[in-house]
């Protein structure tokens, strides 16, 4: 969930209310006028398929919460739309030393938060500090940072321990890392509350949907609509029958088998764009017998990863068995397991294992879960490995996650950028989201090496040596990658579907 997802992944709690259903942003004002003059008009009515768990985008790991704070938040950098290369937006330029130890950004003058302030270097201080002495969800992405320092209020240093070529991205490469104002969680509860550099700010919060307003401070171009509802309908077919019927102008909730008949309608436009998510299976290492890796190459070779993205997202997903999408220069081509159920039940008694009871943990706020779980443990039972396919609501399967009560469980990770997105948070064992307790100290080693070489064409040949050493182990048995499905009214225009489904409504307008 950019992770991050989906960071943890994409952290969604069905039905889930914010706390404090009259909560608002700071001084919101009045929508003033955009770059160019005239003041932004029109509503543009949103279909997300769940609330924000939280609004404070240091803190949250939710996918719904990041669909809303991406239109109320900046980062120093950020992805291009199309290309997700890093490129200016709270800071103007950046340069690097000759060691690779010191990156120096000049930050962008006059811009504003929705209260007013000056946005200056302090703020990126104080924002980074929070996140690294907080110990907050995106700590570790500091972990080589020796000292993030203001030179004057237009500078900012961060000094490393190690060359690490993918600061960028880091930082920049989704809005758990925001930069927010100096002190602000001192004198705000940012879980209701937010107070930002972006496009929009929050004007009103409720049970079923959010409304953000145009902010007359912002400094890039437009926003050119007033202002954005966010309504929240879990039911995709549900969202889907609100597009047709013009109840809705943009959802990204759409069944798969949904895709091609919205195709045909002449007053919808829709985007199938390939992502840099990951959907995976994996199991819990601390449970016998999935600690044996012999066990876990048996599942990956009984199971038929065609079969189950199929059944899961139609035509919408490419198999991969390695992560990082076939779009991406990262792309590590290597698909060592063609079904065969004679070398998985082979596996199985070199193991010596024999009737194995598994729980296979999903979550209906992903139904493609529960599509691959059923396909999961048709093609298992043949190996003897009966398969209890336990649906539970999102915020329980977090809970068992986090408290390693699973056998196994389905899920995906999305807004990825840099192979280190893919793999470390996931595959490092001390990793704080290396919830299989996977272990593999040549692999640790793989990964920190590749984090912190500069030369691209090295580290490429290190992470294909990670990702063969974590798909030989089955630390998690990867599946597909899917497409970013996303559908709009004709009226709307200037939308971009991107590949890390960040969703940015500052460059769209309504016709009439």
């Amino acid at each position: 969930m950019r992770r991050r997802l989906i960071a943890s992944i994409v952290g969604v709690i069905a039905g889930a209310v914010l706390a404090g259903c009259g909560g608002s942003s700071v001084n919101l004002g009045t929508p003033g006028a955009v770059a160019g003059g005239k003041a932004p008009g029109g509503t543009l009515q949103v279909a997300i398929a769940s609330a924000p768990d939280q609004l404070d985008p240091q803190k949250t790991t939710s996918y719904p919460s990041f669909e809303v704070l991406d239109n109320i938040y900046d980062t120093l950098v950020a992805p291009n739309p199309k290309t997700l290369r890093m490129q200016p937006s709270l800071a103007q330029s950046w340069t690097v030393n000759h060691d690779h130890l010191r990156w120096t950004f000049h930050l962008r003058h006059g811009v504003k938060f929705d209260d007013g302030s000056t946005f200056d270097a302090a703020d990126v201080v104080y924002s980074y500090d929070r996140i690294i002495h907080g110990k907050l969800p995106n700590a570790y992405r500091f972990a080589t940072v020796k000292a993030v320092s203001a030179r004057g209020p237009h500078t900012v240093v961060i000094t490393l321990t190690k060359p690490t070529p993918n600061l960028l991205s880091d930082i920049g490469g989704f809005k758990g890392m925001a930069i927010l104002p100096k002190g602000i969680a001192s004198r705000l509860n940012l879980a209701t509350h937010t107070d930002g550099t972006g496009p929009y700010m929050l004007q009103s919060q409720n049970p079923g949907s959010i409304t953000l307003v145009a902010n007359p401070h912002y400094w890039g171009k437009g926003p050119y609509v007033g202002k954005v509802v966010f309504q929240f309908i879990p039911n995709a077919t549900t969202a889907v029958t609100a597009l047709e019927t013009g109840e809705i102008d943009w959802t990204d909730n759409i069944p798969p088998q949904d895709i091609s008949n919205l195709q045909r309608n002449d007053t919808l436009k829709v985007a199938t764009v390939p992502s840099t998510d990951y959907w995976y299976m994996t199991v819990n290492e601390q449970r016998k017998p999935f600690g044996n890796p012999l066990v876990r190459r048996a599942i990956s070779y009984a199971i038929n990863r065609r079969a189950i993205t199929e059944a899961a997202m139609f035509n919408a997903a490419t198999v991969n068995e390695t992560a990082i999408p076939k779009t991406s220069p990262w792309y590590f081509s290597y698909d060592p397991y063609t079904p065969n159920l004679a070398k998985a039940r082979a596996l199985l008694r070199q193991a010596g294992v024999s009737h194995l009871s598994m729980g296979l943990m999903v979550t209906s706020e992903y139904p493609q879960t529960v599509e691959a779980a059923q396909v999961i443990a048709a093609e298992l039972a043949p190996i003897g490995i009966r398969v209890n396919v336990q649906t539970e609501d999102f915020s329980t399967w977090l809970d068992r996650e986090s408290k390693g009560q699973y056998d196994s469980f389905i899920l995906g990770w999305l807004g990825n950028i840099d192979p280190s997105d893919y793999y470390y948070d996931q595959q490092y064992c001390k990793a704080a989201d290396n919830f299989q307790h996977y272990c593999n100290q040549q692999v640790d080693r793989l990964l920190t090496a590749a984090g912190t070489t500069s030369s691209t064409a090295r580290r490429k040949q290190l992470y294909d040596r990670a990702a063969r050493l974590i798909v030989d182990d089955n630390s998690y048995i990867y599946l597909y990658n899917p497409d970013v499905v996303q559908a709009w009214s004709d009226k709307v225009k200037g939308f971009i579907a991107r590949p890390d489904r960040a969703i940015n409504f500052d460059t769209v307008r309504l016709s009439k």
